[in-house]
């Protein structure tokens, strides 16, 4: 703390920034208020990586805020792709209808395709259906059938919300993406990371090759447990899928 004039005093041993101290060469000419309250420079700060900390931290801030009341609800990944009156597009109705009856909320990406899909079928359903979007440059923003919609800018933020306020996963045949999202659920669950939720993959001979290479590379190779095997489940009724679900959460 200064006393007297400050003109007067030398340059500071220390300078306090927050919680930040510096240090000799290190010392930073000006206060934060200073730095806080003058309108010239450039913009450049926008773009800094402490920016993008408070702008992660207003993403997770939102998501909780609009989900935290939401009633126990599943998850549906699914490819984009999906063309509207495919069998997987109808059977992403079918199963998004299916977990409304059964008491749940929907919870998806929010896009089209697949997504759209279960989004349609707990809307027609009228269940609660929700969509998470991601900012992307190619890809449209959250189909017609959302009622809650959140969009974020960081998919690492969008998948926390995912695990954190679902019960379970229901996964339709997807690409890139929905591989990332589901490998993301089973490392949690293998991990211990998020308490035993179930995992129902829809469509066995989409998903029937992974499962091979699975058990005959990665299984076989050392690379995982046989017990691994036994985080997902595989079905192509979907009756059986939501009552998979339903009896690992207790319901």
């Amino acid at each position: 703390m200064f006393v007297g004039n400050p003109e007067a005093q030398g340059p500071p041993e220390e300078q306090y920034l927050g919680p930040v101290v510096r240090r000799r060469e290190q010392i930073t000419p000006g206060t934060t208020d200073q730095r806080l309250l003058d309108t010239e420079g450039d913009s450049e700060w926008v773009h800094t990586d402490p920016w993008r900390v408070m702008r992660i931290q207003s993403e997770f801030v939102e998501g909780f805020g609009a989900l935290a009341e939401l009633p126990s609800a599943i998850s549906v990944f699914g490819s984009a792709r999906t063309p509207p009156g495919s069998p997987e597009y109808e059977a992403g109705v079918r199963i998004g209808k299916a977990l409304v009856d059964a008491g749940f909320a929907v919870i998806t990406g929010g896009g089209p395709g697949a997504m759209e899909a279960a989004n349609r079928g707990a809307r027609e359903a009228r269940g609660i259906s929700v969509g998470l979007g991601i900012e992307l440059p190619f890809e449209q923003g959250l189909n017609d059938h959302v009622d809650i919609g959140v969009n974020f800018r960081y998919f690492f933020v969008r998948k926390t919300m995912f695990v954190k306020y679902a019960q379970g996963f229901v996964v339709l045949p997807g690409g890139l993406g929905t591989l990332d999202e589901l490998f993301e659920a089973l490392t949690l669950v293998q991990t211990r990371k998020v308490t035993r939720f179930p995992i129902v993959l829809f469509g066995s001979e989409y998903w029937g090759g992974l499962v091979d290479w699975l058990r005959h590379t990665v299984v076989a190779g050392g690379k995982a447990s046989e017990h691994d095997l036994h985080l997902f489940h595989i079905t192509d009724d979907v009756e059986e899928a939501v009552a998979l679900v339903t009896k690992e959460v207790g319901r």
